[in-house]
């Protein structure tokens, strides 16, 4: 027999986040001064450990990692109070994201997946379903075929068992490569759709994000769309609900905003918060995150590690 339902799983990517703050434009073909970190990230790790910060009891969290970093990123998980279970690919190193982060804390990424794209079928277990409340997908899964197949089967498991899911699309860059309607046919069947404000123009093609959020919440029964300094709209059965302020904070880092809303929203939402209130505290998280380098809350040294 299954235990009582509270926990909550995160299938999604585990990454080394390389983040260079620069203050000064880039200037091709010579140096621009710097400040760079070697910092454990991946939305989907960052959003459990978001988690974790904002209450929630028992966060686990299933990734594909290269054996390179598989040490170094369990251990950081662990200290974070999430329960790492982390698919060890020797044939891959650990997915690695170079975040270049301008004076205004706005980010640009280079992304080499890695080993992340690479969590297969052969990963996922149904039973990893045991004592889970929730279900959340990153959706940097679904730009991959062996990944999106994985992310398919847990999400047909899950509704299967009676288990929310929510999908944070991740990416506008992926889902333009990927296409809008391939992405939307693979997440069919997801509770809660939790994108940005550029995610979700570029998924219905809608420049007003209002606009996305209505059109998006006729396809799935919960859609919040995240505005960054903006706050986040809450769409529900082809309407906005409601428009959720985020504090104003002094931004250093825009890395990981989204993944710290997630994370709150979705501890919220397993301790029983309504939608609008779960917007709320997953717009105190971003607001928190953008204030610290990195896409995670902060934890004990311990979990950091030099660029050596």
């Amino acid at each position: 027999m299954s235990r009582v339902r509270r926990a909550l799983l995160v299938v999604g990517d585990v990454v080394t986040d390389v983040v260079a703050r620069h203050r000064a434009l880039l200037a091709p073909a010579t140096d621009t001064a710097a400040e760079i970190r070697t910092l454990p990230g991946g939305a989907g790790a960052n959003a459990a450990c978001w988690a974790v910060r904002s209450g929630a009891g028992e966060v686990r969290l299933l990734g594909r990692v290269g054996t390179d970093a598989a040490d170094w990123h369990e251990r950081a998980l662990r200290a974070a109070g999430v329960r790492p279970l982390l698919v060890r690919d020797a044939e891959a190193a650990t997915a690695t994201v170079i975040a270049l982060v301008d004076a205004s804390a706005e980010r640009t990424f280079l992304t080499d997946s890695g080993a992340a794209l690479r969590l297969s079928p052969a990963d996922w277990f149904p039973e990893l379903l045991d004592g889970v409340a929730r279900l959340h997908l990153s959706g940097y899964l679904f730009f991959a075929g062996p990944s999106r197949e994985t992310a398919r089967r847990a999400l047909r498991d899950a509704t299967g068992a009676g288990i929310a899911v929510s999908v944070d699309p991740a990416s506008a860059g992926f889902l333009t490569a990927l296409g809008a309607d391939r992405f939307l046919a693979a997440v069919e069947g997801a509770d809660v759709l939790l994108p940005n404000a550029d995610e979700a123009r570029m998924l219905t093609g809608c420049s007003e994000p209002e606009r996305a959020a209505t059109e998006l919440s006729r396809r799935f029964p919960l859609v919040v769309v995240t505005l960054g300094a903006a706050g986040a709209l809450v769409a529900e059965g082809g309407a906005v609900a409601a428009r959720v302020a985020a504090p104003p904070v002094r931004p250093v880092d825009s890395t990981g905003a989204g993944d710290a809303f997630t994370g709150a929203f979705l501890a919220a939402r397993l301790a029983g918060a309504d939608p609008v209130k779960a917007a709320e505290a997953g717009c105190r998280a971003g607001a928190e995150a953008v204030t610290v380098v990195g896409g995670r809350p902060p934890v004990r040294p311990a979990a950091g590690r030099s660029a050596s």
